[in-house]
């Protein structure tokens, strides 16, 4: 009968489709043995309902008494002889027999063919196994996990629905081995991590500003200079821009506002972190200097016993300037001279030379840089810094703030922080010498060409007017090249310089053949003294009135 086929199909399933249909197969098939013997009564009772718990008698008879073993112990039942057509009994109800105990699933299921059609010789119809469950038929059930071959030495006793072990330090089969525990994935090798600054932290992804103390003011209150920070999700350089510098330079302060706050975080790798005003106590009172009357860009790297200009600069160096990978700081010319957009960097130096190439077609004046400046400090501690000079002070130039900004966007996306970058028209001039044309007596300054103009030498640049006799003495150009900046029209004394001439030169030439700077006017700024040997003597100094306009 096919009933003693299912064991042996079904021990080979999964252990948990096994587990679901003989508890299926337990709770409805006693149900529907009990209907069973209440359809077939009268009839003859088969070879497969006497193996029943509850067997049916004669027609018209009363359902007989469970079978009972004998006091004396359990009787052997010998396993009736199978038609021609009939299948094999199942060889795992053999045990269970042997021992006097009936096998309820084997029970229920005879009960169940007899009303079927499916008993010995009566073989009419399909199993009702498999009207129950269609899709959990024997043949499916042995296709998906077929029964191993019972081993013929075995004889009767073997239990071919028991599944053989694996052989010693023999590899697990897939339905022996253990679930692993899913694998913890690797974090991300270029993900940033924390950006730590002034004992904050600024998680991956975020923008925060922070609070750079400078000092005290005179009330004795801290100096909370605004830092803004944006962190991006992966890693990559410390990009530092500072402004302000000089108090009354206002464009630099403008552009860091505009490329911070326009910054996406979740898009940047690495970190941009902006000072859009270093000298607060400067811009405060409108003023280039410190109250003390110092140039806070002569000081650097500073002296931590030095004058207030001295150990504001060691603070801002030691907290900020030494985290940063490169430097932009933002100037504009001094006291009513206006800047052509421009980089000044040490082109000696192979690696501000590299970090100049990365700001589109602005032009690049070579300069060593004065002792105490930023620029200069930064770049003896082995971090690229440039100067970015553009426009006028005390008023904010929208021309060149926009300027300003697309240049930061281009080294943004040269630095792979970013892709913000911005098409330039024009290849990046290269200076590598410059020269200042001064005014040879007092007047009035009225120029006759414009910020950038290319000219020729002996070309009419400008001229001095007394204003009270009306003579005119006209200015012209040295030498052939490119105004990278100049005076607005102003009242001036013999010697004010007028005219910031910049030469093309044959770069390498011009590097090799001078120990400091070609064409570099040479006037030192009586505040341009080194800030680690400054003792108090300079205390009372004056700031010149007129300081070296080649410096920061």
């Amino acid at each position: 009968m096919r009933s003693t086929r299912l064991r042996p199909a079904a021990a080979c399933a999964p252990g948990g489709r096994l587990a679901g249909i003989r508890g299926l197969l337990r709770v409805g098939l006693l149900v529907l043995a009990a209907v069973a013997a209440a359809t077939v009564a009268g009839q003859e009772t088969t070879p497969a309902a006497t193996e029943s718990v509850a067997v049916t008698g004669p027609a018209g008879g009363s359902a007989a008494p469970p079978l009972q073993p004998s006091p004396a112990g359990p009787e052997p039942m010998a396993a009736p002889t199978p038609a021609p057509d009939e299948d094999l009994p199942d060889p795992a109800a053999a045990p269970a027999a042997a021992a006097g105990e009936a096998d309820p699933d084997v029970a229920s299921l005879s009960a169940i063919e007899a009303v079927s059609g499916e008993t010995a010789g009566n073989n009419t119809g399909p199993p009702l196994f498999e009207v129950l469950c269609p899709d959990l038929a024997v043949e499916s059930m042995a296709e998906i996990a077929p029964c191993p071959a019972p081993d013929p030495g075995a004889g009767g006793d073997t239990d071919v629905s028991a599944v053989p072990s694996p052989p010693a330090g023999a590899a697990a089969t897939p339905a022996t081995q253990a679930i692993a525990a899913p694998a913890v994935p690797n974090p991300d090798p270029v993900a940033a991590e924390p950006f730590e600054l002034f004992g904050k932290t600024v998680a991956p992804g975020t923008r925060a500003q922070l609070g750079w103390s400078a000092g005290q003011s005179f009330a004795g209150r801290a100096l909370n200079t605004p830092v803004l920070v944006v962190h991006g999700h992966r890693r990559g350089p410390v990009l530092c821009l500072t402004a302000a510098i000089h108090g009354d330079e206002l464009n630099g302060v403008e552009i860091v506002r505009r490329v911070t706050s326009a910054v996406d975080p979740d898009a940047l790798n690495g970190t941009i972190m902006g000072v859009p005003i270093v000298n607060l106590l400067g811009l405060t009172r409108g003023s280039r200097y410190l109250p003390d009357r110092r140039d806070l860009n002569r000081y650097f790297p500073g002296n931590p016993r030095g004058s207030a200009a001295s150990r504001i600069a060691y603070l801002f160096f030691e907290q900020l300037v030494k985290k940063c990978d490169y430097l932009v700081d933002f100037h504009t010319g001094s006291f009513m001279r206006a800047n052509l957009p421009q980089l000044r960097a040490d082109l000696r130096n192979d690696d501000v030379l590299a970090f100049t190439k990365y700001f589109g077609a602005t032009a690049v004046l070579h300069h060593r840089g004065g002792r105490g400046t930023l620029r200069r400090a930064a770049s003896d501690a082995g971090i690229p810094a440039i100067t970015f000079e553009l426009g006028e002070p005390n008023t904010l130039q929208l021309e060149h703030v926009e300027f300003g900004v697309d240049a930061i966007d281009t080294l943004l996306d040269k630095l792979g922080m970013s892709t913000r970058f911005r098409l330039w028209s024009e290849p990046q001039p290269v200076y590598y010498a410059s020269v200042w044309v001064r005014a040879e007596r007092g007047g009035i300054l009225i120029s006759s060409t414009r910020l950038g103009a290319r000219i020729a030498e002996g070309e009419l640049i400008g001229a001095i007017v007394n204003p009270l006799t009306n003579d005119r003495v006209d200015i012209v150009s040295p030498m052939q090249g490119r105004v990278l900046g100049m005076a607005l029209n102003q009242f001036v004394l013999p010697g004010f310089a007028a005219y910031h001439i910049g030469i093309a030169t044959e770069g390498q030439a011009a590097v090799r053949d001078s120990a400091e700077d070609i064409g570099a006017d040479t006037e030192q700024d009586p505040e341009a003294m080194d800030a680690d040997t400054e003792d108090d003597t300079d205390f009372g100094a004056e700031p010149s009135l007129d300081p070296d306009p080649d410096q920061d």
